[in-house]
């Protein structure tokens, strides 16, 4: 993985298997029309951006906002006909009076600080009649790839509250969004199978942020943390082994999908 920065590695190895195919869900759920303008909350690198762009092609506007700028560099970087702006979900950048037919948040709510303030945003983003979509990744509990690579962590780190997964009720979601004024809200589960060609640098990553959410992590050096990664990573060997399909890792997952009109 060289020296690669950890957006560059969160685009070349996570994007395309871990997060491409919820966002082709979203859009085969809300079915974009020529000319729509779309706005992409906690964009990242931009893959929900991209693919709404694909399917629109020059008939249409795409916006994606993210507080991480060396996210947005890569974003820039992949697909610079986007207008990427720098921006807190809680008080997002927009022009004076601009709205969006289609406003999407993708495994970004999840870590919002202040959540109400941000569906507040989403609904002064949406234009009238506009749809919504918010997905947020099922309890770890439910996945169980996941959960066992979170096990193997707690060895060392003790536990970890593990924020991919912390709103993972699709009920409280649905409540958030209706007492922030929008209205029609629903929401489903949508699973698929996933599979990495090479489950070593999911492994890694993964294994990066498990350090990085837990207590005991946020408290080493860098040479530590290291340490600890590298501890992990091969105390995690089996769980990879126990999922391998072929030469790479393929594994159950679910997401909320959570619609609402403006």
């Amino acid at each position: 993985m060289g020296q690669a920065s950890f957006p560059e590695m969160y685009e070349r190895w996570l994007v395309g298997p871990l997060f491409r195919p919820w966002a082709e869900a979203t859009f085969e759920e809300l079915k974009l029309s020529p000319g729509h303008r779309v706005l992409d909350i906690a964009c990242g690198t931009g893959i929900v951006a991209r693919v709404a762009r694909e399917r629109l092609g020059a008939a249409g506007y795409v916006v994606g906002i993210d507080i991480n700028v060396d996210m947005l560099a890569v974003a820039r970087t992949v697909a610079p006909d986007i207008d990427w702006r720098v921006g807190n979900a809680g008080a997002l950048p927009l022009r004076d009076r601009e709205q969006f037919d289609v406003v999407v948040c993708q495994q970004g709510l999840q870590f919002f600080p202040d959540k109400p303030a941000a569906a507040a945003q989403m609904r002064r983003a949406l234009a009238q009649g506009g749809r919504l979509a918010v997905a947020t990744w099922r309890p770890d509990e439910e996945i169980p790839f996941f959960r066992d690579l979170r096990r193997v962590a707690e060895r060392l780190l003790g536990p970890i509250v593990d924020l991919r997964h912390s709103f993972g009720n699709a009920a409280l979601i649905e409540a958030l969004l209706r007492d922030a004024g929008f209205h029609d809200v629903r929401s489903r589960t949508i699973s698929r199978r996933i599979r990495f060609e090479d489950g070593a640098p999911l492994l890694r990553l993964n294994t990066m942020a498990l350090v990085g959410m837990s207590a005991a992590g946020k408290a080493m050096a860098d040479q530590e943390r290291k340490r600890v990664v590298e501890d992990i990573v091969g105390g995690s060997a089996p769980v990879l082994q126990s999922y391998a399909d072929g030469s790479g890792v393929a594994f159950e997952l679910s997401s909320n999908l959570v619609t609402a009109k403006g």
